[in-house]
């Protein structure tokens, strides 16, 4: 009995798919897509595909808009549900690094539980949101804190999908701008 390598299988079997696919056209095979992104595969995973439509971005900017509403009544439940409630959600902010929901909202408890008014007024300014395929859009946009002792503006990004729940952060970078003295 002949036992072929390994090894030496697969190279016949491709060379077997590549005499196969050459038969088929003349020109080199386009190079493949990316990979679409970790849990941001759902539509392509069933054959099906999704487009980002304008609904899509407007749903994206009233997650942000809510969260920011949310945030100036004191209501930091309403405020973490603009978040995937999941562990894989990761949040950095103030050079930390928190990874969950309730990690995340536990931070946000330590600060101001005691005194919701300390919040202060929270606005965003979204500079742009970015398809990732038909379930992913990537935010960027400015931050402002007034009437609160921390005070201040800076920078964010975050990545959202749509789940069913609607569209999620599942990842937030937040960083405060320098202040000047």
């Amino acid at each position: 009995m002949i036992r072929l390598a390994p090894v030496a299988l697969v190279i016949v079997l491709v060379g077997a798919g590549v005499a196969c696919a050459a038969g088929a056209r003349s020109s080199p095979a386009p190079a493949p897509a990316p990979a679409p992104a970790p849990g941001l595969a759902s539509c392509q995973a069933t054959g099906m595909t999704r487009s980002f439509e304008p609904t899509d971005r407007a749903a994206v900017h009233a997650v942000l808009d809510a969260q920011a509403a949310a945030w100036n009544r004191g209501d930091l439940m309403d405020y973490m549900a603009g978040y995937a409630r999941t562990d894989a959600l990761v949040f950095t902010s103030g050079g930390k690094i928190r990874r969950g929901w309730q990690a995340t909202m536990d931070a946000y408890l330590a600060r101001y539980a005691t005194n919701p008014a300390a919040m202060g007024k929270l606005t965003f300014e979204i500079l742009s949101i970015d398809p990732i395929g038909g379930d992913g859009a990537v935010v960027l946009g400015n931050w402002i804190l007034t009437g609160s002792p921390s005070d201040g503006r800076g920078v964010f990004s975050v990545v959202l999908e749509r789940r069913s729940e609607g569209w999620k952060i599942i990842h937030d970078h937040t960083s405060a701008a320098p202040t000047t003295p």
